[in-house]
């Protein structure tokens, strides 16, 4: 990426900046989020939710969105969401219900090239 603001995904150092763009219900996930550890499943639920808010998956160094930078675009995808802040931690609840499934379903790559790599033997 081109941008020094660019990053692959989603970068939490931007979630400060989304706090007083809307009103007090935002205020309180960024909020609890903040609070929570790193890694844990409120913060992975937040970037997930900004991810998909923001289409992160389609960005790429030569688009527009990846030469303004993180900070930009999650500020505008935030700001420019139409519905109420009440939406907004819907489909934070329902990132938060993605993330704890996947944590709770997936077998993790590693055990699994692992285990290929005993069966060889």
């Amino acid at each position: 990426m081109y941008h020094s603001d660019t990053e692959i995904i989603y970068p939490m150092r931007v979630t400060p900046l989304l706090r007083n763009l809307r009103g007090e219900l935002w205020q309180n996930l960024i909020d609890q989020v903040l609070a929570s550890p790193d890694a844990s499943v409120d913060r992975l639920a937040f970037c997930l939710l900004i991810i998909r808010m923001c289409n992160c998956i389609n960005c790429h160094t030569n688009s527009y969105r990846a030469l303004r930078g993180c900070t930009i675009c999650a500020k505008h995808a935030v700001k420019r969401h139409r519905e109420n802040d009440s939406s907004l931690l819907q489909y934070y609840d329902r990132a938060y219900r993605d993330v704890s499934e996947f944590m709770q379903n997936a077998t993790p790559i590693v055990d699994e090239m692992y285990e290929s790599s005993l069966g060889d033997k």
